[in-house]
């Protein structure tokens, strides 16, 4: 087959559909010896993209997501090449392509949080249609949870059988848990002076901080004093997280670190007394598999996918639309020894099931039976 894959977002660093794409494309290239491959990219992974062999071939598009160009541009160069199957790895496709595709649907958040990017009209109408209209012309659908799955059917209106869930994993070999020295450096570098809670991704509506800095200013209060809540990642345009800790005067506490390298990142989760997230709504979610792999205790919301991935017996869970349940069950995980030692001996069971190696043997076979 000649197999055309989106790689419009190729990179290990540009979020996590990034990385999505930056791992199936290097496990094909080492484990596919059949199948010919076409990538689209853009500037400036197209120039640093080196060919395998002569089975693959990169096409420079440069069209941003929602552009004029996606709908022109990039649908032209799509029928100028004679191909079998094209992969859409992000929902974003050109309206006007109909020839056979499979779509990767990470979320439909959206769906539900547009968030203050999404906020025009037109830009309302530009997702929803979309979206519509790739789940509807591709062949097959995949959906990175069973919880991403069930909105596709409920939302978009699309049969189950057209739909399968893979999920997302994680290379346990990118991950080390640091030592002690490491941690105490890393804690001087970032001027952090206590134990603290953990939460990394972005700082978004429903990714529910403003309850959670709530809940932790009520566990200082109450219980402790000697407790940090750290928080890495990027800010985006939600500046209510950065306001609220100054209105309850946690600027000592809470600290902003903003994007951190990998290795601070690893080294941030293995010095963390606990990882909370007390997301409204995810679709997968890598971060509680990368604190299983720290073997950090971790305390999450019960919504959405996180049950699905993080298991009863791995995790604790919470009610992330009340600040005493958010409080309840980080003081839990922070202060029982037993739960504690309990949750780290069956993360490391839980996280080596999930394996980039099945992710692409599965999307594989996926475009071998798609006709």
């Amino acid at each position: 087959m000649k197999i055309w894959i989106d790689c419009r977002m190729y990179s290990p660093n540009f979020t996590w559909i990034g990385r999505y794409v930056f791992e199936l494309v290097s496990y094909l290239m080492n484990n596919d010896t059949e199948n010919e491959y076409v990538l689209f990219f853009n500037e400036p992974h197209y120039t640093n993209f080196e060919i395998p062999n002569e089975r693959w071939k990169k096409v420079l598009v440069n069209a941003r997501h929602y552009s004029y160009r996606e709908q022109t541009v990039f649908l032209y160069k799509l029928y100028k090449e004679k191909l079998d199957l094209m992969h859409f790895t992000h929902f974003n496709a050109p309206i006007l392509y109909f020839r056979p595709s499979v779509v990767t649907i990470h979320d439909l958040t959206l769906s539900f949080y547009p968030g203050k990017k999404m906020t025009k009209p037109h830009h309302r109408l530009a997702y929803n249609w979309t979206i519509k209209n790739i789940t509807k012309n591709a062949k097959k659908i995949i959906a990175v949870s069973h919880h991403t799955k069930k909105d596709i059917v409920e939302i978009l209106d699309i049969p189950e059988n057209k739909i399968q869930v893979v999920y997302e994993w994680l290379n346990r070999e990118d991950f080390f848990i640091a030592s002690t020295e490491e941690i105490e450096k890393m804690k001087l570098n970032f001027d952090i002076k206590n134990d603290y809670l953990f939460y990394v991704w972005v700082l978004r509506e429903h990714k529910n901080l403003l309850r959670l800095i709530k809940a932790y200013k009520s566990l200082l209060d109450e219980w402790v004093k000697n407790l940090d809540l750290i928080i890495a990642w990027k800010e985006d345009v939600y500046l209510e997280i950065r306001n609220t800790i100054i209105k309850e005067k946690l600027q000592k506490n809470i600290k902003l670190l903003g994007f951190v390298s990998e290795e601070d990142l690893n080294i941030l989760y293995s010095g963390a007394k606990a990882v909370v997230y007390p997301s409204l709504y995810e679709w997968f979610w890598l971060p509680v598999l990368e604190a299983m792999a720290h073997w950090i205790p971790l305390a999450c919301s019960n919504l959405s996918c996180l049950p699905e991935i993080a298991w009863e017996n791995w995790a604790v869970f919470f009610n992330p639309l009340s600040e005493e349940s958010i409080k309840k069950w980080i003081k839990e995980v922070i202060d029982n020894e037993e739960l504690r030692k309990k949750l780290i001996d069956n993360w490391f069971k839980r996280v080596d099931e999930f394996r980039w190696e099945k992710m692409w043997k599965e999307i594989l076979d996926l475009y071998n039976n798609t006709k």
